[in-house]
């Protein structure tokens, strides 16, 4: 009887994007491998959709006794694929005729133009998708092969992070793999690693209300928000997005992204500045989730000079960290919470007034919890963080003041290694802070100091460590495990051990003596 053959085995995301990077390498800079593979990624995404609705709307036809001659009249009815949230993709932009195009030289020109019939066909994607396929400098050999090996990625059938942020997985692999070659402006582009984004919003809550990200990089923590809306029985239209982000093609990939999705979002006209461009000016938030550049030193202009977003303190000129906690601070509603990841550095540093800031902000009340995170989270920095969270509604639904309280953990020890240099929190690691959190800010009885992991400490405890925010100050350490053997037996088994590991050894050496003798030198 024949075996059957084994199935082979379908390739991961990352491992097709691996060998995507390899058709590229020689002919393109490290930096520039994303932005050509990320316009490909959303291309196939968008006409998978497409196919897959069409297919749906097919059989549906179908089985209403629609004539066949009639189906085409039908199934290139626009309307029939926008109004279920399907990009409409006119035939020559469809990946089929890409795929088709592929081993010819003109297949750069054929790409570019079907990037113009969706921006056209698609007003939200208007001015945001990448172009330059047909560039001289781009070898069209490996192109063409490029295009065969996005074409085996089927996202509606065998991608197993069918509700993820796609684009910003492939954003976040590519920064993984060529951290150290990234030049400029994109080497500071940290995309924020999904579980700290889900860690942010786990904590959060953002149900319902405004949120707004100001340094959104590739649109991760709306499509995070979005998802727990929706996971919690909500409507993605229970929140209204607001962003901002620096860098011209890390805005359009959010853009991209935030489309792929079905995130409306108000991402500006434009990438901007945030400090001064701010292209939100009157926006107060309900909830602010941000992963800002750390340590910036460039960011000052004069024209910030007495600007009424630093209520707390002119920030140092040197470093943007305590810019950017006033200025999510200044945007949020009078009842928001802001949860935002910072280098640790501004837990405790006072130079340029930074300290003096600090105790201001413990001081004012704003400060709800701080939580140290182990390390290793991210791809392209090593540099150790936390997870700030500031709330101008402190003493939230009428329960018992938390206003003199400032939570801390002391997360460190938690995270799985994922690979040799890249840790990610589990689901159980990401409910076990946000749990804590939560049972200390509903004051429902619930929360208890947990020794060298949990502690809220008072403004008068905060005083006498001079405003210093690390966790560690606060949390102690953990209880050692009760040890209930009696002493006596202790004695006895610790010494059978040790002597059945000198008889072990006795036996190695016996072993190796025979080894030895057995060589003939």
């Amino acid at each position: 009887m024949a075996r059957a053959a084994k199935p082979k085995p379908t390739k991961t995301l990352e491992q097709t994007l691996w060998e995507a990077a390899d058709k590229l390498r020689g002919n393109q800079e490290p930096s520039e491998y994303k932005h050509v593979v990320l316009g490909l990624v959303f291309l196939k995404y968008i006409s998978d959709r497409f196919e897959e609705r069409r297919a749906t709307l097919e059989a549906e036809l179908a089985a209403e006794g629609i004539k066949p001659e009639r189906l085409p009249d039908f199934l290139e009815d626009r309307d029939e694929y926008t109004s279920h949230n399907v990009f409409w993709v006119p035939e020559l932009a469809r990946w089929g005729y890409i795929q088709s195009v592929a081993k010819q030289p003109e297949v750069g020109q054929q790409i570019d133009q079907a990037m113009d019939l969706i921006e056209k066909e698609n007003p939200s994607l208007r001015g945001v998708l990448p172009r330059n396929y047909g560039r001289d400098g781009l070898d069209k050999r490996r192109l063409g092969e490029l295009v065969d090996l996005i074409g085996s990625i089927g996202f509606t059938e065998t991608d197993d992070h069918g509700a993820d942020d796609v684009l910003g997985r492939v954003y976040e692999y590519f920064l993984g793999q060529f951290a150290g070659k990234e030049t400029g402006k994109d080497a500071g582009a940290f995309y924020t690693p999904r579980s700290v984004v889900k860690t942010l919003v786990e904590m959060l809550e953002p149900y319902r209300g405004r949120v707004y990200d100001p340094a959104a990089g590739s649109g991760g923590m709306f499509v995070q928000s979005a998802e727990f809306v929706k996971a919690h029985g909500g409507k993605r239209t229970d929140i209204s997005v607001y962003g901002q982000e620096f860098t011209d093609t890390t805005w359009k990939l959010a853009k991209m992204n935030l489309a792929l999705r079905g995130i409306e979002a108000d991402m500006g006209p434009r990438s901007a500045d945030s400090f001064t461009d701010d292209l939100h000016p009157d926006l107060r938030a309900d909830f602010v989730l941000a992963n800002p550049p750390f340590n910036v030193s460039d960011w000052w202009d004069a024209k910030l000079d007495g600007d009424p977003r630093w209520q707390y303190g002119t920030p140092p000129q040197g470093n943007a960290n305590f810019a950017w906690v006033q200025h999510f601070i200044h945007h949020l509603a009078p009842n928001g919470t802001a949860g935002f990841v910072l280098a640790n550095g501004s837990l405790s540093s006072k130079s340029g007034g930074e300290g003096e800031i600090r105790r201001k902000l413990v001081e004012a009340g704003l400060v709800d919890c701080i939580v140290a995170m182990p390390d290793k989270l991210f791809f392209n920095t090593g540099i150790p963080v936390s997870l700030w969270f500031v709330s101008k509604g402190r003493d939230g639904n009428g329960h018992r003041e938390r206003r003199d309280e400032v939570l801390f953990i002391d997360a460190r020890k938690l995270g799985t290694m994922e690979s040799r240099r890249l840790r990610v929190l589990t689901d159980d690691d990401i409910a076990k802070i946000a749990g804590t959190y939560h049972a200390w800010r509903n004051h429902d009885g619930g929360y208890e100091d947990v020794p060298g992991f949990a502690k809220a400490a008072s403004l008068e405890e905060i005083t006498k460590h001079d405003y210093v925010l690390t966790p560690g100050r606060y949390v102690g350490t953990a209880e050692a495990e009760a040890d209930n053997e009696p002493i006596d037996e202790k004695i006895a088994r610790l010494t059978m051990e040790l002597f059945a590991e000198f008889e072990r050894g006795r036996e190695l050496e016996g072993e190796i003596r025979r080894q030895l003798g057995g060589l003939e030198l």
